[in-house]
């Protein structure tokens, strides 16, 4: 896709832009936050019980990473697990601390941003490319930028649901279930969510091999097919293939490092049917980043609700006029609802 940049948005008076982390899980997270260039925020782990938020502040031309990690217990400096094992946490550890100063272990879902690429772009995405541990939905915060708000919010905001147990069923409705706004749209925004998977594909989309503590084989070591009569754990992780096997043509590296040499593998395909809206594997840029002019905060909510969305494969017409111009044209077919 060919992107010209934008009227690049004049900058805030205070060069800060907000990076706010909320918790809707039932169980209490530790965020962790990693930086790659620019000025991250104050404070790169710490707790968040149920319903609570995080509001911090980075550079607007901050580049880095947000994740959860599940099933923690740190001492009470929080500077190494209570149990005096290697780590705290069973999803996301970064060496055992409260306030990371490396990236979380494998698996784990990422929320990745590019706020300023030099091009007047931010680029953002929910990355499965290291693995899945928690739902995530990345929220835009125009910050009362006229050109940003003018975005539709629909567009921009996606979510993966991949967790048993917490996906609503097929055809539901926020907005008429109780959320007069939910991920910062509304009914005259609706968000596009997948109506495909089910609970029974949410319980079973990561490959045996893959998950992070798989059920025991039968006796002859060889798992049935199918194999519906053995039961998965409520709360299993799964890493990616390449996080996994870390091997060339899963890695998309050596010999495999163009598109043409590295494909989609079982992994990448069921994330793309359970959350159409991350990254899969190296390759997948095109079905899993968003573009939009710079300028925006965000907010990465943990275990959002609903249902996983499909905005790119959607709403692809709108998109590439947001990536191209910075606006979407509202006299388009599409706008219209003209096919």
């Amino acid at each position: 896709m060919s992107i010209k940049a934008p009227r690049r948005l004049d900058l805030r008076k205070e060069p800060i832009t907000p990076l706010l982390v909320t918790n809707n899980c039932p169980e209490t997270i530790y965020p962790g936050i990693s930086t790659q260039s620019g000025d991250g925020p104050k404070e790169n782990g710490f707790k968040l019980d149920p319903g609570e938020m995080k509001n911090q502040t980075v550079s607007e031309d901050w580049q880095g990473r947000v994740w959860g990690r599940t099933n923690c217990s740190f001492n009470d400096e929080g500077t190494a697990p209570k149990d005096g094992g290697p780590k705290a946490c069973r999803t996301g550890d970064c060496n055992g601390i409260v306030n990371c100063i490396v990236g979380g272990d494998v698996p784990v879902s990422l929320a990745e941003f590019t706020l300023d690429a030099g091009d007047g772009h931010t680029y953002y995405d929910i990355s499965l490319v290291d693995g899945y541990n928690i739902p995530m939905a990345i929220v835009l915060q125009p910050l009362q930028n006229a050109s940003l708000d003018d975005i539709p919010p629909n567009l921009t905001n996606p979510s993966c649901q991949g967790t048993f147990g917490l996906l609503r069923e097929k055809g539901y409705d926020p907005y008429t279930s109780g959320y007069q706004w939910f991920l910062r749209t509304n009914s005259s925004y609706p968000l596009p969510f997948d109506q495909d998977v089910d609970d029974k594909q949410i319980s079973r989309w990561c490959p045996w091999d893959l998950q992070q503590q798989p059920p025991e084989k039968p006796g002859d070591g060889v798992y049935p097919y199918p194999d519906d009569n053995i039961q998965r754990p409520a709360f299993n992780p799964c890493y990616s293939a390449c996080a996994k096997n870390n091997k060339p043509e899963d890695c998309c590296t050596g010999d495999h490092s163009s598109p043409s040499t590295c494909q989609p593998s079982d992994y990448s395909k069921a994330v793309k049917k359970v959350c159409p809206d991350a990254y899969s594997y190296a390759f997948d840029d095109q079905t899993s980043t968003f573009i939009i002019p710079s300028g925006a905060g965000f907010e990465v909510q943990f275990c959002p609700g609903a249902r996983s969305t499909n905005i790119l494969a959607t709403e692809s017409e709108k998109l590439h006029q947001l990536a191209e111009s910075g606006h979407v044209n509202k006299n388009s077919k599409r706008w219209l609802g003209i096919f």
